[in-house]
C-alpha cells in the first residue's frame, strides 16, 4: 500500500520491534478506560507472543522504518465453531498516520492472516464509550455480540 509518508508494508513482529511496539500500546493504553501504560508489562506481553507463534502473532505496519501501527492475534480454540478463532487485540495507529487507511489495511491484513492461520473467527472487544472505534470495526464486518465480557484479575 502507498502512504502519505511511503510504501507501507505489513509483516510479523520481532523482538527488534518491541521498543517501537511499547510505544504504540502506550498510546493506545492511554485513551483506554481500563488499561494504563506499563512500559515492563508491555516489553514483558510482547516478548512472550513474539517467542511463542502457537499463542499468536503481532503484526506491524511500517511506513518506511517507522512503526505506525500494531494489532495483535491471540489464538485459542472455540468448542461451538469446532476450530481455531482467534482474539483480536491491541489494534492502534500512531495518531499522525491516522485516517490515512493505515488502520483499514493492517486489519485487513490480520484478519487474512489469521484466516491463513485457519482461524473460523476472529473476536474483539473495544471501549464501551470509544464510538469511533466501533463505527471502524462495523465498517469492516464486524457485529456486537450478544456475549458480555467478565473480568477475574488473578494478578
Amino acid at each position: 500500500m502507498t502512504h502519505a509518508t511511503g510504501r507501507l508494508t505489513v509483516a510479523l513482529a520481532t523482538a527488534s520491534d518491541i521498543p517501537a511496539l511499547a510505544d504504540l500500546l502506550a498510546l493506545l493504553f492511554a485513551q483506554e478506560a481500563e488499561f494504563a501504560p506499563d512500559r515492563p508489562a508491555q516489553y514483558r506481553g510482547l516478548g512472550l507472543i513474539i517467542e511463542n507463534p502457537t499463542l499468536g502473532h503481532l503484526l506491524v505496519a511500517h511506513a518506511g522504518e517507522q512503526a505506525v501501527g500494531m494489532v495483535g492475534l491471540l489464538y485459542t480454540v472455540s468448542t461451538a465453531l469446532g476450530a481455531r478463532v482467534a482474539l483480536l487485540e491491541d489494534m492502534v495507529v500512531a495518531p499522525a498516520h491516522r485516517g490515512a487507511g493505515v488502520g483499514a489495511y493492517l486489519l485487513a491484513q490480520a484478519i487474512a492472516h489469521a484466516r491463513a492461520q485457519g482461524c473460523a473467527r476472529v473476536t474483539l472487544l473495544t471501549d464501551e464509550i470509544n464510538a469511533g472505534a466501533q463505527r471502524f470495526y462495523a465498517r469492516h464486518g464486524f457485529t456486537r455480540s450478544p456475549m458480555l465480557p467478565l473480568r477475574l484479575l488473578l494478578a
